[in-house]
């Protein structure tokens, strides 16, 4: 059975402006990152249970609900 050809790796060179971006994109995230996050994501379980505890207006809902949101948004640009 014939075997496929195998490709060559291609070496670019990169400019330093590049590095330079590449080496600044992989710094660790603050140490308040984590504590904003995970508050974000307890205060809308605390604010969507408020509401139906107490049986509050609808918007508290949506607003534990964006707050949820927004902390597993965090998540995704956590290193």
């Amino acid at each position: 059975m014939p075997e496929s050809k195998r490709r060559k790796p291609k070496n670019r060179p990169q400019s330093k402006k590049a590095l330079e971006a590449a080496a600044r994109a992989k710094d660790p995230s603050p140490t308040w990152y984590v504590g904003v996050m995970a508050s974000l994501m307890v205060i809308g379980v605390v604010l969507v249970l408020v509401r139906f505890i107490f049986q509050l207006d609808q918007l508290v809902l949506v607003g534990g609900l964006v707050a949820i949101a927004a902390g597993f948004l965090m998540t995704t640009n956590y290193r």
